[in-house]
Formats: C-alpha cells, sequence, structure tokens
C-alpha cells in the first residue's frame, strides 16, 4: 500500500506531523518502535494548555489524536529507507511500506557501533536479514544482537545458513533455534580476512561468511546512508528538509534545545514542507 508520507516516530515531533498531515488531506502512517525519551519524562510543565502532565499521558493523548484524525499508527522497527524512482520504501521488519515523502521523527538514539563496522557495511557486514539473508544460504553467518527482534532474525537466518549468534548485551536468548551456536562473550570490533568476516570479541575471534548486526534502534544514516549529519545531529534547513528529496526531519534528530515545544513545532513545518513537495511533485 502506497501512503502519501511515512513518519517514523511516533513522540512529539511525529505527532505533531501527522496531525498536520492529515489536515492537509495526506495519507499518512506513523511507525515507531520503542519508548522514547518523552515517555519516561516524570512531567512535563512547559507545554502549553497541558499542564503538569506526565510524559506518558502526553505522548497517550498525542497518539490517541493522530489515528482519531485518520493517521494510522503502528509498532515496528523500521529497518532500511530506500529511494526508488519517485517514491521510498520503507523495509519494517518483514513489511514493506510505500510513500511518497518520508518525516524523520526518530528522536535522539545514540547507537554506539562496533569497530570497523560502518566501514564494512555491505560488504559482508548487514543490518538486514530480510534483505540479505539470501545470499548466504548454505553457508555461515554471525548475529550480534541486542533484543527480540535480533533473536527472530538469527532463526529465520538459521533457515537458510548455519548460525552463531552472539549478544551485544544482555537480554533473553531462550527463543534461539537449538541449531544455533551462542558466542558466550564481548564482541569488540568486526574485520575482514582471507577466510571472511571476522568477528573480534574480549576473549576469542570467530569466523563466518557474513555478519548481522541487529540492534533495536538504528541510526538516521543507517536507515537512509545518503542523509547528511553534522555535529551529531540530521541535518535541515528552514523548512525541515534535509539534503535528500522529499525527506524532511524533526524534533531531537535536528539537534538543541531538546524540548517538547521544539518538537511539535518542526513536527508541523516538516508535515506542510512535505505536503508542498507532494503537490509540486504531482503537478511536476
Amino acid at each position: 500500500m502506497k501512503y502519501d508520507v511515512i513518519i517514523v516516530g511516533a513522540g512529539p515531533a511525529g505527532c505533531s506531523a501527522a496531525l498536520t498531515a492529515r489536515q492537509r488531506n495526506l495519507k499518512t502512517l506513523v511507525l515507531y518502535n520503542a519508548e522514547g525519551a518523552m515517555e519516561k519524562a516524570h512531567r512535563v510543565d512547559n507545554y502549553p494548555g497541558m499542564p503538569n502532565v506526565s510524559g506518558k499521558e502526553f505522548v497517550k493523548i498525542t497518539r490517541e489524536q493522530l489515528v482519531e484524525a485518520g493517521a494510522e499508527l503502528r509498532k515496528g522497527l523500521v529497518q532500511k529507507i530506500m529511494p526508488v524512482g519517485g517514491s521510498f520504501s520503507c523495509l519494517v521488519e518483514n513489511d514493506i511500506y510505500e510513500a511518497s515523502s518520508i518525516i524523520l521523527a526518530c528522536g535522539t538514539a545514540r547507537v554506539k557501533t562496533l569497530k570497523n563496522e560502518e566501514e564494512l557495511l555491505g560488504q559482508g557486514v548487514s543490518y538486514c536479514a530480510t534483505c540479505d539473508g539470501m545470499f548466504y544460504r548454505g553457508k555461515t553467518v554471525i548475529v550480534v544482537g541486542a533484543g527480540g527482534e535480533s533473536v527472530e532474525e538469527a532463526n529465520y537466518l538459521a533457515e537458510l545458513a548455519t548460525v552463531k549468534y552472539c549478544p551485544e548485551r544482555k537480554h533473553d536468548i531462550s527463543g534461539l533455534n537449538d541449531s544455533i551456536t551462542v558466542i558466550d562473550d564481548k564482541p569488540l570490533s568486526i574485520e575482514k580476512s582471507a577466510e571472511g568476516m571476522k568477528l573480534v570479541c574480549d576473549k576469542s575471534e570467530h569466523v563466518a561468511d557474513g555478519i548481522f548486526v541487529i540492534r533495536p534502534a538504528i541510526a538516521p544514516t543507517q536507515l537512509l546512508p545518503e542523509l547528511e549529519v553534522k555535529d551529531g545531529s540530521v541535518y535541515v534547513d528552514k523548512d525541515m528538509a534535509t539534503n535528500v528529496k522529499g525527506v524532511f526531519a524533526a524534533g531531537d534528530m535536528v539537534g538543541q534545545p531538546l524540548q517538547v515545544a521544539k518538537a511539535t513545532g518542526e513536527g508541523n513545518i516538516a508535515a506542510l514542507s512535505a505536503a508542498k513537495y507532494i503537490k509540486q511533485a504531482e503537478n511536476d
């Protein structure tokens, strides 16, 4: 199904963008994966019209409002955004959604990568089992995992290849397929070797044909490698447009101050800019 706009993130910026998008009659999908910073706030005192509200209640109210306005709200980890012609495809776990425009409102998730991980992306390192798993049929792969999604992805890969699983941090791995070997060691870096890809851990080294790194959060540049980042924040102009045509960003991910009022205002601007972009594209 194709949407006019897909919004990644359902915090203040994403919810604000969704409401404005619906007011402009755009078919809107909002995707989110996990609890954000706003939901952890004990109390919000500086947002007009909602005094002494908890962060959790603020998010609950605004999400209910965007659904009532006609936007679709779905939970799922967005693994990849791919420009395809004049539109975008979003890979969300095992599903693909298409949109004419994207608004990124992912918050301030900071993803600490392994040494050499990003440099070797596409050269034996992958973030998406659904995208790249078939390339390793009958081979050996290592999954570096950090949560429930990584266990599911490892089980999927086990249907295609021999799988070793290395927890990046402590989490429940009881659901792993019995055929998967667990590496009980801390992963540090990834290297290329004559034998293939090498995962270097604190006390051991392991070689495989490919390495999949699956985390609950994905950095914006991993979602969309073409995205320009400055000083750790996604670069946008006054219209909240990124350097990628048709992609806009808002909220904490575009920089200081990290305030709910700023985030909602930027979400509003991003949606207005997306509506203008879609209209111009239709007229070209």
